[in-house]
């Protein structure tokens, strides 16, 4: 008992050193530097706006303001109508054999998606033969797709408009440059420091708004070129069971 009395006394006084030794934590002046960091890149960015001159500078931050919500937007609707194309198709089969085409077309409404479309419009035709099926299932899948890339010409616009606005800042920075080295009639840097400022802060906000839209936009291109060979496929998937069933005559 004494033994262990003992024991637990040492460790007692090693763990009261070890709290002494641990220094005080440094969160606070952790905090506050990382605070001053942020301050300071919003400051960066704020100046660096004032230098490219408040009037070329507005222009291009809105179109990527812009650019960012149609990106937004699109990504948004293309995750929202990419739908599993195996579990549909095995629901759709499994319907076709329970309760026939009206079974499958109830499966094909509740579903979010084009490809759920374009069965839809597969299957309302499926008395006309297969012909018809497949003429509707392509005639509706450009309609599908035109729905997928709405709002892809507004984001190539400003990817192309953004940095034209950043030169459109250059140019004219450059011609302040040059009429102030006129009106002095002396080439100094202090003379065209101004104007080759504008200039170059411009030119460098136009082209970080085409780099980061650009970005989006072949997400984008691809995101759609995915959803478009998903609906091609399931097509072909659809008309194959709907043939299997001998719901289509081959006419």
């Amino acid at each position: 008992m004494k033994k262990l009395l003992a024991i637990l006394a040492f460790a007692g006084v090693l763990a009261s050193s070890a709290l002494q030794a641990e220094p005080a934590p440094q969160s606070e002046p952790a905090t506050e530097q990382a605070a001053a960091d942020e301050a300071s890149f919003h400051q960066v960015l704020k100046e660096k706006f004032i230098e490219g001159d408040v009037r070329f500078m507005t222009p291009v931050l809105i179109c990527l303001i812009l650019g960012l919500a149609f990106s937004i937007e699109r990504i948004l609707t293309l995750n929202l109508a990419t739908t599993n194309t195996k579990k549909l198709l095995g629901q759709i089969e499994d319907a076709l054999a329970k309760g026939g085409v009206n079974a499958a077309l109830d499966v094909t409404r509740n579903t979010r998606g084009p490809v759920a479309s374009i069965f839809t419009q597969g299957l309302m035709r499926y008395s006309e033969g297969i012909d018809m099926v497949e003429k509707s299932i392509v005639s509706y899948g450009g309609v599908e797709m035109g729905k997928l890339e709405r709002g892809l010409i507004w984001i190539s616009l400003f990817i192309a408009l953004g940095p034209m606005l950043g030169f459109f800042g250059t140019v004219v920075g450059m011609v302040q440059a040059f009429s102030d080295i006129e009106a002095a009639g002396d080439i100094s840097p202090n003379i065209v420091a101004g104007g080759m400022k504008v200039a170059l802060t411009t030119t460098v906000g136009g082209l970080i708004v085409g780099m980061v839209l650009q970005v989006f936009y072949n997400y984008l291109v691809s995101k759609i070129d995915s959803l478009v060979n998903d609906m091609e496929d399931a097509s072909i998937s659809l008309v194959d069971i709907l043939v299997k069933h001998k719901l289509v005559s081959q006419k």
